[in-house]
């Protein structure tokens, strides 16, 4: 089983018990703002999400991971790793993303996930590039991308939505880790 451990952070594979945690923060429309099409998600579709992820881990040797919190065990968010196949003029890629519950902001949890996936898909998984696509005006996101020291590469629009994307990337010789 892949599991990563930051100070503070437990990045692992999904379990039956995260689901109604994870639940909680795709219904959130804070969270979901910045995410797809913006709505909010209900137990189901958190459910059919997971174990899409899940398949991912089984198909490509990476996936997301849940992201607990070592002191208490809550289920903060996901982060992870992904083929971004909605988005195919950066193929082949894999983008970095992560989501975490409202409760869990503007602590640091997301750049320490993030660099620790970054980490894990560079060293580990012998990735040579990664990308991360994000919703322009996400000024959180952009934030944990510029601690990641990944450069903007392109801007673009959402081949379904239409909404502006900025798609960031950083090589295996410029990562710091």
């Amino acid at each position: 089983m892949t599991e990563i451990r930051t100070p503070r952070l437990l990045l692992r594979r999904w379990q039956d018990d995260d689901l109604a945690p994870m639940a909680d923060i795709n219904a959130d429309p804070r969270v979901m703002r910045w995410i797809d099409d913006g709505s909010v998600r209900d137990l189901d579709r958190t459910a059919q999400a997971m174990e899409l992820w899940e398949e991912e881990w089984d198909e490509e040797g990476f996936g997301l991971f849940a992201v607990e919190l070592l002191a208490s065990g809550e289920l903060a968010g996901v982060t992870g790793l992904s083929v971004p196949w909605y988005l195919p003029e950066v193929l082949p890629a894999v983008a970095i993303s992560w989501q975490f519950g409202t409760p869990f902001w503007g602590q640091g949890y997301a750049s320490e996930a993030a660099h620790a996936t970054l980490e894990f898909a560079l060293q580990d998984r012998g990735l040579d590039r990664v990308v991360s696509i994000i919703r322009a005006g996400d000024d959180a996101s952009e934030s944990v991308i510029r601690k990641l020291g990944m450069a903007l590469e392109r801007e673009t629009v959402h081949p379904v939505h239409g909404y502006p994307l900025r798609v960031h990337a950083i090589d295996l010789t410029e990562f710091q880790a």
